[in-house]
């Protein structure tokens, strides 16, 4: 006896994607890319084609190009003089065709400006975590990563495809990190994964006091300097390099894509473990690497920035004045000591609304930071003064907010 087929259910795709998106709408967290252009050595001045006829001039607040390296002449030069000697792309992965001078030369400049004996490119800051976190874990027989509740999704992600156990502690608390260290088998492998700086808070993890708990329980380290290379130290080797740690880590990773103004991540480390992540990273080994045109301008920036202080110097005192500004005009900006200046909103829906006012009416242009990048009712707007924003930019910027938060009607500092 024959039982007819039951015709399956159809599933409407296009619904599910539709709900997904207007979820996100729903909750004031949907993703807006502008659409601008940057004026070349006019930084932060930059060109807006959003809803406008043409380009409308506008202040950039935002940008992870913390010094302005990315117009600086001598990168510009190194990055034209290579595309005249070698052309645009890199030919491959390194393995096959994609290897260069220029990334040699970088990787010896990385090395050299961490204290470490090696380095290794990767094609952004993302994928250097994701690939050396999860490779060096899977190397490591039971190993058991000890990661801060803060670190970056490309961390969390490179932790979950390890495959490795995690123990996740409380931001910065070192009595939780003690705690969960002394639980564990003193025989298993271990690994403690942190920032120097959390981007979004602005503040600074205690890399002697995190150090000396590795030392003690016998756990290697990774440092994730991304927010920090090029603007802290005396040749901007970051926290670890300003704080005089970086001999005592394991592993420094860091990107060429913020303070170095161009494209691409790295780590740094001994010979052995670079080689280990050179030779079983499938995140490195299986992908294209960088333009030599990207690693020339990376270079030449690394290099300008060991020599000079000039930029760092004055991102510090841009930053300290806004937080002052901000301060004094009764705007609700979190306590930081670096560089990264967040003024809390508290609510998605706000944070995007003061955002479009200051970009149609006042020509600034910052985005508002949502949750998951931040936790849900921590909303923000995350500014990023550097060497290139003048004083009468960031009064000008200090009396814009002060009228939307007055014409919104929220909350001011206590």
């Amino acid at each position: 006896m024959s039982i007819d087929a039951v015709p399956a259910r159809s599933v409407d795709y296009n619904r599910v994607f539709a709900q997904a998106i207007d979820r996100l709408h729903e909750e004031g967290r949907y993703r807006v890319f502008i659409d601008i252009l940057r004026n070349k050595g006019q930084f932060p001045n930059a060109r807006c084609f959003a809803g406008h006829n043409g380009p409308k001039p506008i202040t950039v607040w935002c940008s992870n190009d913390y010094l302005a390296m990315g117009q600086h002449p001598a990168v510009i030069a190194a990055m034209e003089e290579a595309l005249h000697d070698v052309g645009a792309g890199s030919g491959g992965t390194r393995n096959i065709g994609g290897n260069t001078h220029y990334h040699i030369d970088l990787e010896t400049e990385l090395a050299d400006l961490h204290d470490k004996e090696a380095a290794l490119l990767f094609t952004s800051g993302y994928v250097s975590n994701e690939a050396t976190l999860s490779t060096i874990a899977r190397i490591l027989p039971g190993c058991i990563i000890f990661s801060d509740e803060l670190n970056h999704a490309s961390m969390i992600a490179g932790i979950r495809h390890s495959g490795c156990e995690k123990r996740v502690f409380r931001h910065n608390d070192l009595a939780h990190l003690e705690e969960l260290l002394a639980a564990e088998d003193p025989s298993v492998p271990k690994l403690i994964a942190f920032e120097s700086v959390y981007s979004m808070d602005g503040d600074v993890a205690p890399i002697h006091a995190i150090c000396d708990l590795a030392d003690k329980y016998n756990a290697l380290t990774y440092l994730d300097e991304v927010h920090a290379v090029g603007m802290y130290g005396l040749r901007g080797g970051g926290i670890s390099e300003r704080d005089d740690a970086a001999s005592r880590l394991t592993i420094v990773e860091g990107t060429l894509g913020k303070a170095f103004g161009v494209m691409g991540g790295y780590i740094a480390a001994d010979r052995t473990v670079i080689d280990v992540i050179r030779s079983y990273a499938p995140g490195f080994i299986f992908t294209t690497s960088l333009s030599p045109v990207l690693v020339a301008g990376a270079l030449a920036s690394v290099r300008h920035l060991k020599a000079s202080t000039a930029e760092r110097e004055g991102q510090q005192a841009a930053a300290a004045t806004l937080k002052t500004l901000f301060a004094d005009a009764g705007l609700p900006v979190m306590d930081t000591t670096t560089h990264i200046v967040p003024l809390m909103v508290g609510d998605p829906v706000k944070a995007k609304r003061i955002s479009d006012i200051l970009l149609r009416e006042y020509g600034v242009y910052v985005q508002p930071i949502n949750y998951p990048t931040v936790p849900r009712g921590t909303e923000r707007l995350r500014f990023t003064p550097g060497p290139a924003h003048d004083t009468a930019m960031m009064q000008e910027l200090t009396a814009a907010l002060v009228e939307i938060w007055g014409r919104l009607e929220l909350r001011k500092a206590a």
